[in-house]
C-alpha cells in the first residue's frame, strides 16, 4: 500500500530556523576558551553572576531600549501568551537587568552594584556573517555610581577580555553624547543642519529625522554617512558638567594607555544611553571588520523602569563575532588535553568492574577515556592510539577474577600486571 503525501511530509528532514544555528563540539572550542576567559577577568573585577529570564514584558523594553529604535520597531520576537499577556524574547540584556534590580531590591544593597551576564539575544533581522537572529551576549553592568573612573574601568575591562583571548587590531571608538540638558539644544541644531538636507537622507533616516534625529549620526548607508560627517558633533555641544565628565575619561583612558579615537558619529542604537558611549572594533591593517563590543552610560534608565534615579554603566561583547574574527586571526583556542590512560575491556564482568573503575580514575584526577561499547581488544586498542593514550590497562575475564590488570606503555608495548587495587597508585607515579 503506498504511503499517503501526509507521511512523506512527515519524513522530510527538518532544518534550524533562517538565522538560528547548532554549536557543534568542535565550535563550542571557541566558546569555551572565550568564556572561561571572560568570567575570570570579570570575577576579578569584581562582577558576580546575575541570570534574568529571556522571555519578559514587551513593555520592558519599548519603555527602557526606546519605542522609535530599530529594535522595537521592526527586530524583536513579540507575541501574546495563551493567558493575553504580550511578551518578547529579549534583544538585548541591559532592561533585565535594571528591571531585576529594582524588583530584588538591590538599591540596598552596597553600591556600585557589578553584575556580569551570559546568554542568547533575538532580533529578527537579516542574518550575516557573525549575526545571527539568535545570538549570545556576555555584558556587565555596574548601577549606582557617576564617576568616570567606572567608565573607564568598563572600557578597560573589555579591552582585556578581547585582549586576553590573543585578538590584535583593537580600536577603542569613543564619544560623549551628553545628558537630557545639552542634548535638547543639540536636538535643535541637528534638526536645523538636516531640514535643508532631508530629502536626501534614506528612508529609515527621514522618519528618524521627526522622531529621534540622534539616531541620523548612526545611520550606516553611503549617503547618510556623507551627510553625518558634517553634522555639528555631540562634543562641541555639552554642558559643564558632560563636558568635565567625558574630560575625565579621555585623562583616565590616557593614564591607562588604552588607544582610542573620538568618534563623533558614535550614538550607538538605544535610547537609553548618556554621556559616554564605546565601542571597540576590530580593524586589520587595511580595513574595518565590525564592532566586537559596546556600551555606555545609562543614567536614567532605573529611573525610567520605576526605580528612583540611580546612575549606571554597562558594557557588551557579541560572542559569534567574537568567534569569527578568531577565526579571521587564526588565533586557535586551546585544545582539551589529550586522555592520559585508556581503559580496555573484555567480557561481562571486566565490563562491570571497568565502569567503576573509570569513575575512580577520574575522581583521582586522571584524564581518562574508553570504548565501553567496543568489545574487540584490537579496536580498543586502536582508539586509545588514536586518542594519543599513553597507557592502556586492559581488563579481561581472567585479570577480572584474579583481581589484577594489565598495565600497557602504548609507545613501547611493554606490559605489566597489577594489583586490581593499586592500579591507580602505580598510574599517578607514571604519568608524572
Amino acid at each position: 500500500m503506498p504511503r499517503s503525501k501526509k507521511e512523506k511530509i512527515n519524513k522530510q528532514p527538518l532544518h534550524a530556523l533562517r538565522g538560528m544555528r547548532d554549536i557543534l563540539p568542535d565550535e563550542w572550542e571557541y566558546w569555551d576558551y572565550f568564556i572561561k576567559k571572560a568570567e575570570t577577568l570579570a570575577k576579578n573585577y569584581g562582577y558576580r553572576f546575575l541570570e534574568t529570564p529571556v522571555l519578559e514584558d514587551t513593555s520592558l523594553f519599548i519603555r527602557g531600549t526606546g519605542v522609535d529604535t530599530d529594535i522595537v520597531e521592526k527586530e524583536m520576537y513579540s507575541f501574546a501568551t495563551k493567558g493575553g499577556d504580550n511578551v518578547s524574547l529579549r534583544p538585548e540584556g541591559t532592561p533585565g537587568i535594571v528591571r531585576a534590580y529594582i524588583e530584588n531590591g538591590m538599591n540596598v544593597w552596597p553600591h556600585p552594584v557589578k553584575v556580569y551576564y551570559l546568554g542568547p539575544m533575538f532580533r529578527y533581522e537579516r542574518p550575516q556573517a557573525g549575526r545571527y537572529r539568535q545570538f549570545h551576549h556576555f555584558g556587565f553592568e555596574a548601577i549606582g555610581e557617576e564617576s568616570p573612573i567606572l567608565d573607564v574601568q568598563i572600557i578597560q575591562l573589555t579591552w582585556k577580555i578581547l585582549e586576553s583571548i590573543g585578538l590584535k587590531g583593537l580600536s577603542i571608538q569613543i564619544n560623549s553624547i551628553g545628558c537630557a540638558v545639552c542634548r535638547k539644544a543639540y536636538r535643535k541644531l541637528l534638526i536645523d543642519y538636516y531640514e535643508a538636507e532631508k530629502n536626501r537622507l534614506c528612508q529609515d533616516c527621514r522618519r528618524r529625522f521627526v522622531r529621534n534625529p540622534l539616531r541620523l549620526l548612526d545611520c550606516k548607508e553611503e549617503k547618510c554617512m556623507r551627510l553625518a560627517a558634517l553634522a555639528p558633533q555631540t562634543i562641541d555641544h555639552l554642558c559643564q558638567e558632560c563636558h568635565d565628565h567625558f574630560k575625565s575619561v579621555l585623562e583616565y583612558l590616557d593614564e591607562l594607555e588604552l588607544p582610542y579615537t573620538l568618534n563623533p558619529r558614535l550614538v550607538r542604537g538605544l535610547d537609553y544611553y548618556t554621556r559616554t558611549v564605546f565601542e571597540i572594533w576590530s580593524q586589520g591593517e587595511e580595513n574595518f571588520r565590525g564592532s566586537l563590543a559596546g556600551g555606555g552610560r545609562y543614567d536614567d534608565l532605573v529611573e525610567i523602569l520605576g526605580g528612583s534615579s540611580t546612575p549606571a554603566i554597562g558594557s557588551a561583547i557579541g560572542i559569534e563575532r567574537v568567534i569569527e574574527e578568531l577565526k579571521v586571526q587564526e588565533i586557535r583556542p586551546s585544545v582539551s588535553p589529550q586522555p592520559k590512560v585508556f581503559l580496555v575491556q573484555l567480557g561481562e564482568l571486566a565490563r562491570k568492574k571497568s565502569l567503576k573503575l573509570f569513575s575512580e580514575l577520574i575522581e583521582a584526577g586522571i584524564q581518562a577515556a574508553e570504548s565501553f561499547s567496543k568489545h574487540s581488544i584490537k579496536s580498543q586498542l586502536k582508539l586509545a592510539d588514536k586518542l594519543g593514550a599513553k597507557i592502556a590497562l586492559i581488563l579481561g575475564q581472567k585479570e577480572a577474577l584474579d583481581e589484577t590488570i594489565i598495565i600497557r606503555d602504548m609507545k613501547s608495548g611493554m606490559q605489566e600486571i597489577v594489583n586490581f587495587k593499586k592500579v591507580i597508585k602505580e598510574l599517578k607515579k607514571r604519568i608524572k
